[in-house]
């Protein structure tokens, strides 16, 4: 498996991530196991995960992702061999089972936050940690346009880089990212950084996939310019692009086992055409619209790393093949024709 130093640190990641927010809701610890064992036998060293995981979000199961990586690896002992990666959760009233509902991204939230999932994933440090969402008003989660209404008290991003820098400074974080972010968001945390003269941000972790390409709307070139890796999150748009729900509206999946507030941009009517789209495309070259899906997010440029997510062994192993599938000029120009008459309706 091909890796690639991401972003100015000094981590080597490789080019496909294991994403595990399944862990602890539709996996078992011992399904975990299984995953992580395979992902690292087909070369995956790096691990990404969260403090609110598994998802759907629920006090009864907050933390057991970390807790069944943290088993696994006391129990592999592989933790010299794996990047891992988690995130801190930013406010967000709704769980109030995560530091009573207040959580924000300042020194008393994230060194919290920072302890127990240290303690979780029985680890010293973590080599990515990650801001899971921005403590402003950004657009995010389906909000396709800025608003000033929703403003709102935040920490400022100063604060939050002082806090960061000192977690590295003390060995508990090697580097540290945002998620969920925007241009000018990575850079204020560029001039944040160098006027502190504290250490950079290395990664994002956005939405990127054939229904939602926002990060081709500005952030490509931020991001290139100031030399932060993208970690693009839902290739697969919560398994629309699987095609299994073009066909079968009732299969199973996130998209109807969790209620559909969960994550309404994927069930628009519009995402669902596009998918049907790119399915048809896929079946009519050859290729499942998972390796369709999967190998185009997989070849664009401006991609550190992939992360991929499963509920079994035989969806991790064709979602891992398909990085070896490379898409034809023909189907490159078939795509791009699809997304122009279906512009980004997933974002």
């Amino acid at each position: 498996m091909q890796t690639v130093a991401l972003g100015t640190s000094q981590l080597q990641v490789s080019k496909i991530c294991l994403g595990t927010m399944t862990f602890g809701e539709q996996n078992s610890e011992s399904e975990a196991h299984a995953q992580l064992d395979y992902a690292l036998e087909r070369g995956i060293n790096f691990i990404d995960t969260a403090e609110m995981y598994p998802v759907m979000p629920r006090a009864e199961t907050q933390g057991k992702t970390e807790q069944y990586i943290g088993s696994w690896l006391k129990k592999s002992g592989a933790r010299d061999k794996v990047i891992l990666a988690t995130k801190v959760a930013g406010p967000s009233r709704g769980m109030h089972w995560i530091r009573g509902g207040e959580n924000d991204l300042n020194a008393v939230n994230i060194r919290a936050a920072i302890e127990t999932s240290l303690q979780r994933l029985q680890t010293d440090y973590i080599d990515l940690y990650q801001l899971h969402w921005p403590s402003r008003n950004a657009p995010i989660f389906g909000q396709k346009q800025f608003n000033p209404e929703l403003e709102r008290p935040h920490i400022a991003i100063a604060e939050t880089v002082a806090v960061l820098a000192d977690l590295i400074k003390e060995g508990k974080i090697r580097a540290y990212g945002v998620s969920n972010e925007s241009a000018w968001g990575v850079s204020e945390f560029v001039r944040q950084a160098e006027q502190q003269q504290l250490p950079r941000l290395t990664s994002i972790q956005n939405a990127c996939n054939l229904v939602n390409r926002a990060f081709e709307q500005g952030l490509d070139e931020t991001c290139f310019r100031e030399n932060v890796g993208l970690l693009a999150y839902s290739p697969l748009a919560f398994g629309q692009l699987t095609g299994k729900y073009a066909d079968d509206a009732k299969a199973h999946g996130r998209l109807t086992i969790f209620p559909p507030t969960w994550s309404p941009r994927y069930t628009r009517a519009s995402v669902l055409e596009a998918s049907k789209r790119y399915a048809a495309l896929a079946r009519a070259h050859g290729l499942t619209p998972t390796q369709l899906a999967l190998a185009w997010c997989y070849s664009r440029w401006y991609v550190a790393s992939t992360i991929i997510g499963a509920t079994n062994l035989s969806q991790l192993k064709e979602n891992i093949d398909a990085f070896d599938v490379q898409l034809s000029p023909d189907v490159m120009s078939a795509i791009e024709s699809i997304h122009t008459e279906i512009n980004n309706p997933g974002q």
